[in-house]
């Protein structure tokens, strides 16, 4: 960079933070990998996508809007009926409702307006990626919690809440918490994270990001809207690129006090929902059938993959979310070369502090039987 700040004398201008970064590096595509390979039956088990893909419902509705004239026009940037929709669905006022181009356009929201220099964020060590993205692009600190040990009996790599309470600083602005966690598919309990809410002093931004909320067991998920009337403080992200199936259009949205959403609201870019995320969304959220039955396919293939790859003597984390964390005991990369040579992607945790692991998204079931047919293969 500094060769390029010579050449190029006015990168000398950019901020500090994201002339050091390191750009975030999704999954492989599938059309990647085939182009490489000369191949064209790879399967992609990398990026925690719905096999199911979205509702027929939203399918139709979307096949509608193709030869609508409405199109050349600019969408509705308040996207009223979503968040009406939003509204009954969680039983809160619009006015409490953020838009997001996924739910990390709401983290970026947060970002911009809690964090700069002198500021940090805090969040546990192998947690989403995006994490350390948007405190270093906006100057501020990181407080980076050691996550619980990898021989943890119960939560191996889990966030440590009693870390996060010691780690405390005045400067921590925003506390960053997943449940269940992205890469480590881990989870908290309802009443850890309560506890923990009422240790945070009103001041510091909680964001409970929940991405991965409708895979939690029922018994494990928290109230986290009546939560919000107990906190100020906390805002609650959520997604429809998993269990709704719309990653490829992105949509996401925020819950939180009506005063952090007015914030939110004036650095959201004006439009930042198409129009076609905003009609699949809308129709998504009142398809709960399809929601369920993306929800029960994961745990049926969660459970065969973690059975067979246990067979394998490998370890698989515990997970509550629609992928694994597979543990290899050695540098996973030769693994993972080997799938991509198999047609088979999968993420390679090295980026999180995991080079042992790899993290495969549970698929169809012909899907993850191609998965552990070369992984069988593979390790033979």
């Amino acid at each position: 960079m500094n060769t390029m700040a010579t050449e190029q004398p006015y990168l000398k201008n950019a901020i500090a933070g994201v002339l050091a970064l390191e750009p975030y590096s999704p999954g492989m595509p599938i059309d990647e990998l085939q182009r490489r390979l000369g191949i064209d039956n790879a399967v992609k088990l990398a990026s925690n996508e719905n096999p199911l893909g979205p509702s027929p419902k939203v399918k139709e509705a979307l096949a509608g809007m193709i030869n609508d004239s409405d199109i050349a026009r600019y969408p509705d940037g308040a996207g009223f009926k979503l968040k009406k929709k939003i509204s009954e669905f969680h039983g809160i006022e619009p006015e409490r409702i953020t838009l997001g181009n996924g739910s990390n356009d709401i983290i970026e929201f947060i970002a911009r307006v809690f964090l700069g220099p002198g500021r940090a964020a805090m969040y546990s060590a192998h947690a989403f990626a995006v994490y350390p993205i948007v405190a270093q692009a906006q100057d501020a600190e990181s407080v980076v919690v050691p996550a619980l040990p990898e021989d943890h009996p119960d939560m191996p790599f889990g966030h440590d809440l009693a870390g996060f309470a010691k780690a405390l600083r005045p400067d921590v602005t925003v506390i960053f918490l997943v449940n269940p966690n992205n890469p480590t598919g881990t989870w908290m309990r309802p009443d850890e994270i309560e506890a923990f809410l009422k240790h945070v002093p009103s001041h510091t931004l909680v964001v409970l990001d929940e991405a991965y909320q409708e895979f939690l067991d029922p018994s494990l998920r928290p109230d986290s809207r009546a939560w919000l009337d107990r906190y100020p403080n906390l805002i609650v992200t959520r997604t429809f690129s998993k269990t709704y199936g719309l990653a490829g259009l992105r949509a996401g949205y925020s819950l939180s006090h009506r005063a952090l959403a007015d914030l939110l609201n004036r650095v959201r870019q004006p439009f930042n929902l198409n129009s076609f995320a905003l009609v699949a969304a809308e129709v998504a959220l009142g398809d709960q059938e399809h929601v369920t039955r993306a929800v029960e396919l994961n745990a049926s293939e969660s459970s065969r993959l973690r059975r067979e790859m246990k067979a394998l003597s490998l370890k698989v984390l515990p997970s509550q979310a629609n992928f694994l964390t597979v543990g290899f005991g050695r540098d996973s990369s030769p693994v993972h070369r080997a799938l991509l040579e198999h047609g088979v992607i999968v993420r390679p945790m090295a980026s999180y502090g995991m080079p042992q692991y790899l993290r495969v998204s549970v698929g169809t079931p012909a899907e993850n039987t191609r998965f552990l047919d070369a992984l069988k293969d593979i390790l033979k």
